[in-house]
């Protein structure tokens, strides 16, 4: 399988060198930008399949960058940034970006975040109607369609809101999901005692999923951020 087309937007030399360099060691095709105008342009007329984007552009901001493409496409978006303030990285991930790394950042981790975003973007066009109303990750398995879920093919008892939040964090698999974001669309709004809420149910669903206390913990917390499922090998 061909390795996805990648745009690196970077306007720091060194960094955008180092990320291409990291790229071409491990066979990902790349195209480069350096700037937001030249970023909007690159996406829209070569459609890469991942995004890297420095948020301190020149020319723009790159949460401004991040709402252009996402006024017409859904290609993944890692943000790569020295920003690393809770407040710049919601405000990333509520504008539409899928991933944050803060820069400095490792090979291993940049090269670990691509590998979710590569699995998820090969799983997604293969799937059967079937397929696509049935989730696995690990043990955990949920029916769409039956509104049941299963861990190790016994069925998990959930209220009506953890089921809410585990189809949530499962149909955005890999993705940081922020807490605004997550409150909208379990309850409409986002105020600051739906917060408190979401950490109790949340709270009481990870006991739920994550029996064996050894086992990778299939929910991740960003704190001050929000949550991620984590795709399990």
């Amino acid at each position: 399988m061909n390795k996805p087309l990648i745009l690196v937007v970077e306007d720091d030399k060194s960094v955008n060198n180092l990320i291409t360099t990291i790229l071409k060691t491990h066979d990902y095709r790349y195209l480069t930008a350096v700037n937001g105008a030249s970023a909007v342009i690159e996406a829209s007329s070569h459609n890469p399949e991942i995004v890297l984007l420095d948020l301190g552009l020149p020319d723009t901001d790159g949460v401004e960058v991040i709402k252009k493409i996402r006024s017409w496409s859904n290609m993944p978006i890692i943000v790569i940034s020295a920003r690393n303030e809770d407040k710049d990285k919601i405000e990333a991930l509520d504008a539409g970006a899928d991933d944050y790394l803060t820069k400095p950042f490792s090979v291993d981790e940049l090269l670990a975040r691509l590998r979710v975003v590569t699995r998820r973007l090969s799983a997604a066009p293969n799937q059967t109607m079937e397929e696509a109303s049935v989730f696995v990750n690990g043990a955990l398995r949920i029916d769409y369609a039956a509104g049941c879920a299963y861990l190790d093919g016994k069925e998990l008892h959930l209220t009506p809101i953890e089921y809410k939040l585990l189809c949530l964090l499962a149909k955005n698999v890999g993705k940081v999901l922020t807490h605004t974001f997550i409150m909208q669309n379990i309850w409409g709004n986002s105020g600051s005692d739906d917060i408190a809420s979401l950490r109790v149910f949340m709270a009481t669903l990870r006991k739920k999923i994550n029996c064996d206390k050894d086992a990778v913990p299939y929910i991740q917390t960003h704190i001050g951020v929000g949550y991620r499922m984590i795709k399990i090998e």
